[in-house]
């Protein structure tokens, strides 16, 4: 199989030597080029068109999360891991809502950017263990607030999955394609800090966006805790 292609972004050139030599020892992985900064990141996008971009938030002039957007903007499907020194709730849902599919704290293991970049070339939100742990606490301390970072579409999206709507029901609905509502999905879950749908279902009805009776209804078997909904149907 060709390997995944990834550009590196980081102004520090033994930073991104390192990560190099990290990342070229997969065989499923190969460096196709590297940038210091958002504009140059941006050209070796354009240029190289890679699989993933692993890139620092700190960078000089614009920083990391501006040239995310300005990638974004060229290109919605494109697949962006960012190395970060912050390992905060905050910082991380707002990287992810800007349309990163990771988020990896440089406190992080070798082997757990290894396992990020992976992820993220094949489809699936990235978020290194201390974040993750970060952005669960701020959930339970108080649910409503993580709602906040979340866009119109993607509470939307989020009720509609835990409604038990399929991804295609959920296009059709909205009027876009699976693979689109399939990436919202996996963001929306990222953003909460939950790693199942049942866990994404218990979230919804925490904070009232569904109601037991919904969710229940769309169940074809009965759940402890729950009514029995239409399992006859």
């Amino acid at each position: 199989m060709k390997p995944v292609s990834v550009l590196l972004v980081d102004d520090h050139p033994v930073v991104r030597e390192g990560y190099r030599r990290l990342l070229e020892r997969q065989p499923s992985l190969s460096v196709c080029a590297e940038a210091v900064d958002a504009d140059s990141a941006y050209e070796a996008f354009c240029r190289h068109r890679p699989d993933v971009v692993v890139m620092d938030m700190l960078l000089p002039g614009a920083s990391g999360l501006d040239a995310l957007r300005h990638i974004r903007q060229r290109d919605a499907d494109a697949r962006v891991l960012m190395v970060t020194m912050h390992s905060g709730a905050s910082m991380a849902l707002k990287v992810l809502q800007a349309g990163a599919w990771g988020y990896v704290t440089k406190s992080s293991g070798p082997k757990e950017l290894v396992r990020a970049v992976l992820a993220v070339s094949q489809g699936e939100q990235a978020l290194c263990e201390d974040t993750r742990q970060a952005i669960e606490t701020q959930r339970l301390a108080d649910p409503v607030a993580v709602l906040d970072d979340l866009g119109p579409r993607e509470v939307e999206i989020l009720r509609l999955v835990a409604s038990g709507h399929t991804s295609d029901a959920i296009a059709d609905a909205l009027n876009l394609s699976e693979k689109t509502v399939r990436n919202y999905h996996y963001a929306i879950k990222s953003r909460i800090g939950v790693r199942t749908d049942a866990q994404l279902v218990w979230f919804a009805l925490s904070i009232g966006l569904v109601r037991v009776d919904d969710v229940a209804a769309a169940l074809p078997f009965p759940v402890p805790g729950l009514p029995a909904g239409r399992c006859d149907d």
